[in-house]
This record gives structure tokens, C-alpha cells and sequence, in this order.
């Protein structure tokens, strides 16, 4: 499985630990950033699998608890994001439920080692992965489907007093976001901060 770093390189990620037989966590290269691989079972009805289970995923390092669930859906070339909270950060734990989207994440802890990188990773309804995204990180999609269905939970509940956005195209993150055509943002999201002015965390 791979995605791109700030600088373009290719990243792999690798099995941190086999948490239990629900599930695989791979670790990324930004410390705390997890992908969750839960274990689906499938027949001729369909298919089922545990989204969440407060002890397993806190053994597997989602250890956290959540207040609010979100729910979206978004048509082809959407870009939400790079949204962060400055004084109440969320943690979030990512999926899609239908369709496609690149979802990526940005440090924004100063004293990590890996600030101002980030990682980008596929979540669609196939592959059914999970992103968990701790607190201190900017975090934003976009939709490469024709309808993405995205649900979350958060550690913190929505401030929108609190909430600042990361220019999704600053050229010093790099990221770069699937080539589509016409793409679709909010006003909000068309003047977000580039890094260099952005409030970050300790």
C-alpha cells in the first residue's frame, strides 16, 4: 500500500501489530497516524464487520473517547479541508461507506519530527480502511467518485469558532491531489492559511 510524503516521495507502510482477530493496524510515517484494516466477513448476503469496539481499538492505540459522529456526502472534484480545531483538537476515526475519496492528513505539531508532512491514503467502500487521525493534525478529502459517503467520529465536539483551515494547496506541504476537473470547495476552504501563517500546536 503506498501514498506520498511532503516531498512527492513514495511512502510504504508496513503491519505495526496484529491487534486482535478483527482487525490490522499498519503505522504510517507520522507518529500517531494510524490505518485500520478491519477484518470483514462476507457471504452470498453481503458482508459485516465491527466499525468500532471501544477495547480492541484502544489496544490497537485508538485509545480515546469519542462524542460526536459526522456524516457527509459529496459528489466528484469536492475538497473538504485541511480543518483542524486550535484550542480543542479533535481526534478522528475516518471512513467512506460509499464511493471513493483520497483522504489526507497533516501534522501540525511543532515538536514532532515530522511536522508539516503528510500522508494521503485511498478509503473507499471496497477496501473498507479506517483512518485514525489524533489530535494535532489537519485533516481534509476529496472525492474522486461520482458520490462519496464519508463518516467519522471526533473526540471533541464541532467549535466553529475554533475551527481554522490549512490552505489545501500551499506549496510547502506538496500534497499532491488527484487531477480533477472542475473542483469543488467553499468559500471557507478557497482562503485557507498556507502553513507559514497557519496557528499549529506546541
Amino acid at each position: 500500500m503506498t501514498g506520498r510524503l511532503s516531498h512527492g516521495k513514495m511512502w510504504e507502510v508496513s503491519p505495526l501489530k496484529a491487534a486482535n482477530d478483527s482487525m490490522n493496524i499498519i503505522a504510517t510515517e507520522l507518529p500517531g497516524l494510524l490505518i485500520i484494516e478491519p477484518k470483514v466477513f462476507g457471504d452470498a448476503r453481503g458482508f459485516f464487520f465491527e466499525s468500532y469496539q471501544r477495547d480492541r481499538y484502544r489496544d490497537a492505540g485508538v485509545d480515546c473517547e469519542f462524542v460526536q459522529d459526522n456524516y457527509s456526502r459529496s459528489c466528484r472534484g469536492t475538497l473538504r479541508g485541511l480543518h483542524y480545531q486550535i484550542t480543542t483538537p479533535q481526534g478522528k476515526l475516518v471512513q467512506v461507506t460509499r464511493g471513493e475519496v483520497f483522504d489526507v492528513a497533516v501534522d501540525l505539531r511543532r515538536s514532532s519530527p515530522t511536522f508539516g508532512r503528510f500522508v494521503g491514503v485511498v478509503l473507499n467502500e471496497t477496501n473498507h480502511r479506517q483512518l485514525y487521525v489524533p489530535p494535532g493534525f489537519a485533516h481534509g478529502f476529496c472525492v474522486t467518485s461520482e458520490i462519496a459517503d464519508f463518516a467519522y467520529k471526533c473526540t471533541q465536539f464541532y467549535n466553529p469558532a475554533d475551527e481554522r483551515t490549512l490552505l489545501w494547496n500551499d506549496p510547502a506541504l506538496g500534497i499532491i491531489w488527484p487531477d480533477l476537473e472542475p473542483r469543488i470547495l467553499s468559500a471557507k476552504d478557497e482562503r485557507g492559511i498556507p502553513l507559514s501563517q497557519a496557528e499549529t500546536y506546541p
